[in-house]
């Protein structure tokens, strides 16, 4: 039977999270250089981007370029930065035709001002879209994020606009980057590394996780639908026993 067809259509996350891991070292097996590997990789994008919307998800968060990623060699840097503009360009068509809406969580003022200007060209001209929210974590890390949340609370709590009684989850989920978006239900890694690398580390607190070994530039739907698969044979009991689901 075909990997789509297994899934319950009624039991679909409603937002995956995705650590696309692994171009570098696809590119290297194939005695390229890691600048390939990216420009492969974004074809994986697109394919699962179409086919997330096509299912019904109603949220795909892509962890695009970290606040780590920034310490990498200068060319690979300038190189993921040229990428990012042209997917841009090249993509709002299909934004368009998928009725996707993008969105963009980081601190995005430390990007090229010309990768802010396409970023926000795109993300206007998409905005009225509400098949799917496509959020891309650029210049993300998640202890920057919580770091800038407590911030922003500490300030409010200082002018008397917050009292520290009234600070609970709410509170600090209106000050994430992520203040739009429901929390991660499924979170995907590829590329064999089993850890978080420092995303989205308050939105994963009940999110099943997904390690595959596939490279990012091999990931395809049926890989997602897998992970889908997956996620839905899992119990999600958030604290409860199996008896009180029940």
């Amino acid at each position: 039977m075909i990997l789509k067809d297994q899934l319950n259509i009624e039991n679909l996350p409603k937002h995956i999270a995705i650590i696309m891991d692994g171009n570098g070292r696809w590119a290297k097996q194939k005695g390229k250089l890691r600048v390939f590997g990216h420009e492969n990789g974004t074809k994986s994008v697109r394919e699962i981007t179409e086919a997330s919307a096509e299912l019904g998800i109603e949220n795909l968060t892509l962890y695009a370029f970290s606040t780590e990623n920034w310490k990498r060699p200068k060319v690979e840097v300038q190189t993921l930065m040229r990428l990012l503009i042209s997917s841009l360009k090249k993509e709002i068509n299909t934004l368009q035709e998928n009725n996707i809406k993008l969105n963009a969580i980081g601190n995005l003022e430390d990007l090229p001002k010309k990768v802010q200007r396409e970023l926000m060209d795109v993300i206007e001209q998409t905005k009225n879209n509400s098949r799917m929210t496509l959020t891309l974590a650029l210049s993300y890390g998640s202890r920057d994020e919580l770091l800038n949340t407590i911030k922003q609370i500490s300030t409010k709590v200082k002018n008397n606009i917050i009292s520290p009684e009234k600070i609970d989850e709410s509170v600090i989920n209106e000050h994430l980057y992520t203040r739009n978006l429901p929390d991660v239900d499924l979170l995907i890694r590829t590329s064999g590394e089993q850890r978080i690398s420092n995303f989205l580390l308050w939105q994963i607190a009940y999110a099943e996780l997904f390690f595959t070994n596939i490279l990012w530039p091999d990931f395809t739907k049926n890989n997602l639908y897998e992970a889908i698969l997956c996620y839905q044979k899992r119990e999600r009991r958030f604290g409860k026993t199996s008896e009180q689901l029940k």
